[in-house]
């Protein structure tokens, strides 16, 4: 459905390092970093899309979290869950929702919710019920 989805940074260094980690913990290898533009992007595994991005908005304009908006990336196991939630925070990222079920959404939804340093907020979620 998706090819890409895009995530505008004002501190282009400061979110890198916050998605380098995150997207290593989740399985996304880098495809790219520009420093100059400044943009970088990770790819899905097998495919090569989606691709999740970052970077300064193309207009020039500055950056503005949304209210409203918000990027769910999906996981395998709970575990990489909880293991995301603390890396965000320890990155400098803020919670929105520590890890557990959202009983609300179906039985097996268990996920976490986080602003990036930057604050765009961000879910991990594993839809598979417990081994």
């Amino acid at each position: 459905m998706f090819s890409h989805i895009f995530i505008g940074v004002k501190d282009f260094e400061r979110a890198f390092d916050f998605y380098a980690k995150l997207m290593e913990i989740l399985g996304n290898t880098l495809r790219f970093c520009d420093r100059q533009r400044p943009w970088a992007g990770w790819q899905s595994h097998p495919a090569p899309r989606p691709l999740f991005l970052i970077g300064a908005p193309y207009d020039g304009n500055g950056h503005d979290a949304g209210n409203g908006q918000m990027v769910a990336f999906a996981v395998e196991h709970r575990a990489a869950v909880d293991s995301a939630y603390r890396l965000a925070l320890e990155s400098g990222g803020t919670s929105e929702g520590a890890p557990g079920l959202r009983l609300e959404y179906h039985e097996h939804y268990y996920a976490c919710y986080f602003n990036d340093p930057e604050g765009n907020k961000l879910c991990i979620v594993c839809h598979n019920p417990e081994p």
